[in-house]
């Protein structure tokens, strides 16, 4: 086990996480005779615990799920707006977008919904996901070195909330890296959701104490909000590139971002390299795929996104004239290159360090069952709302919702942001050829567009793959149309050159930044699987 890759060969199953604890879950799950469903769950819920800034039982879940026969299940756990609030209020306080964070920024958290779908396809019972997650959190772990960082960035707002200052900043000190980390209060809503399932959560008491403790505090969240809550199923969303169908999340997912940014490689022509000759065309790929995305993506229950036109031959080649006007230095209307407009109501101002908002989670074994997960809190520290009786740090995912009336994410009570989690698994000829799912903000789809490349079109191994250098067009932000980009500084010289020369507002970031995501990736193979984790996390690998 380690940060790099694992090969096993004949391996009946791989497993990779961004923490080392969660990886060590998942590989106990398979060795009891569970599936890569028990896998991921047991490590999702380890993450709860030992990620605490970037994913919870407060926040949102989205999964692929394929199963022997091929067939692949899209687990949608987000959350909607409560009923209650009034997008008017919004609008009449000002400013013209939505808060970045409190009260007003829940929405109906997903997770343990999606983790109870998950375990429809697992083997083990649904107690047994949370053993080491529940021991974790009662009997302390080390504080990881992401979580040290974030909870050092982010003083100010973590003693700002009693809940979150009495469990990361006991006696207004911040806990640092390597020092103990309990919460008892989230080990006792674990062993809750262990043996009373979601139904704890949405319909029990748990819910109850958490819709309590939040109404105090200003949110309009209310029991009937997290009684009308379940996750949807629904089929994969599939494009081919080269020999392979990728796969991935449909609406509110911006998962088709991935497809349209693959379909524009292969209409163009150019070398998917992501630091080869074509970086400055791949990134402005990227950019038109972003600003796409900000205009269509939507809960599908409220406004029709219209998928077969965003992926079919004619929008693709109308995408890939606009990039290329625009790498001639012309608008795509003839005239200067304008800047677009924000519409997905997202933050805009330019990114500070990474505080993590997000895991991803990848599992597969060799009787067909694959897995990937990827679950959030949005900003780091969601909310920054840590409701004390149950340990329940929420996110922050309305803050996605625009304010702008024309937008089709405008906000509504009852209806769900527009999401960045982007599940994704690659397929070859009817078998499974990859799992992979990466934290990242609305800059995942990038991430795995570069991973992908690598990996596949240029044959390199995993982790390989996974550590080279990254870029991203917005950094992790949603609704941004400038030209801003981050990039690891050692990107090949040349690359950032041409990065510059195209006019990107270039922002070099240390090698093997949190800036760019952690990604995780599995390469299954007859000789046995591959498995990656990211080294810009605490993560590790795993196959047996």
């Amino acid at each position: 086990m380690g940060a790099g890759s694992l090969r096993a060969e004949g391996a009946r199953w791989a497993v990779a996480t961004p923490h080392a604890l969660a990886t060590e879950a998942g590989a106990r799950a398979f060795g009891e005779g569970g599936n890569a469903a028990d896998a991921a769950l047991a490590a999702a819920a380890v993450l709860a615990v030992v990620y605490p800034h970037q994913c919870g039982v407060g926040g949102d879940l989205f999964a692929l799920v394929r199963d022997p026969d091929g067939k692949v299940v899209a687990i949608n756990a987000s959350g909607a707006a409560p009923l209650g609030i009034d997008p008017e209020a919004f609008r009449a306080a000002g400013g013209g977008r939505m808060p970045d964070r409190g009260p007003l920024t829940i929405t109906v958290p997903g997770a343990p919904s999606g983790w109870a779908a998950l375990h429809r396809h697992a083997r083990l019972p649904f107690s047994r996901a949370f053993a080491e997650a529940i021991a974790l959190a009662e009997e302390g772990v080390a504080v990881a070195s992401s979580v040290g960082r974030s909870i050092e960035r982010n003083l100010e707002l973590i003693l700002a909330d009693p809940g979150l200052a009495g469990v990361f900043a006991p006696s207004g000190r911040a806990l640092r890296a390597g020092e103990r980390l309990a919460q008892p209060a989230l080990a006792r809503t674990l062993r809750a959701l262990a043996e009373g399932g979601a139904d704890a959560f949405y319909r029990g008491e748990v819910g109850e104490r958490l819709v309590a403790g939040l109404r105090a505090r200003g949110s309009p969240i209310a029991p009937e909000d997290l009684r009308a809550h379940e996750a949807e199923l629904d089929s994969a969303l599939a494009a081919r590139y080269g020999d392979l169908d990728v796969l991935v999340a449909p609406p509110n997912s911006q998962g088709f971002v991935l497809l349209e940014i693959l379909l524009a490689i292969e209409r163009l022509g150019i070398d998917p390299d992501p630091v080869g000759p074509d970086v400055a065309l791949l990134a402005e790929i990227c950019r038109a795929a972003s600003i796409d995305r900000d205009r269509h993506n939507a809960d599908p229950r409220w406004a029709r996104v219209q998928l077969g036109n965003l992926l079919d031959e004619g929008h693709i080649a109308a995408l890939c004239d606009e990039v290329r006007a625009v790498s001639s230095g012309v608008g795509p209307t003839g005239g200067p290159v304008a800047e677009g407009r924000n519409v997905a109501g997202g933050r805009t101002g330019p990114t500070g360090p990474a505080d993590g908002d997000t895991v991803a989670v990848v599992a597969a074994d060799a009787d067909g069952w694959a897995v990937s997960l990827v679950q959030s809190l949005w900003s780091g520290w969601g909310a920054g709302i840590l409701e004390p009786t149950t340990g329940i740090l929420l996110h922050d995912r309305g803050n996605c919702f625009s304010l702008d009336p024309g937008s089709p994410n405008v906000l509504e009570p009852g209806k769900r942001p527009a999401h960045t989690l982007t599940p994704a698994f690659l397929a070859r000829e009817g078998n499974l050829a990859a799992a992979l799912g990466t934290r990242g903000g609305g800059g995942q789809p990038q991430i795995l567009a570069q991973l992908l490349a690598r990996a596949v079109d240029l044959g390199m191994d995993p982790a390989e793959a996974i550590a080279a250098p990254r870029w991203l067009v917005h950094g992790m932000d949603v609704g941004r149309t400038d030209r801003h980009l981050l990039a690891e500084s050692d990107a090949p010289p040349a690359a950032l050159a041409a990065l510059e020369a195209a006019g990107f507002d270039l922002v070099r970031l240390p090698p093997r930044s949190e800036d760019v995501g952690h990604a995780h990736l599995i390469l299954a193979a007859q000789a046995g699987s591959v498995a990656a984790a990211d080294p810009r996390s605490d993560g590790a690998a795993s196959a047996g």
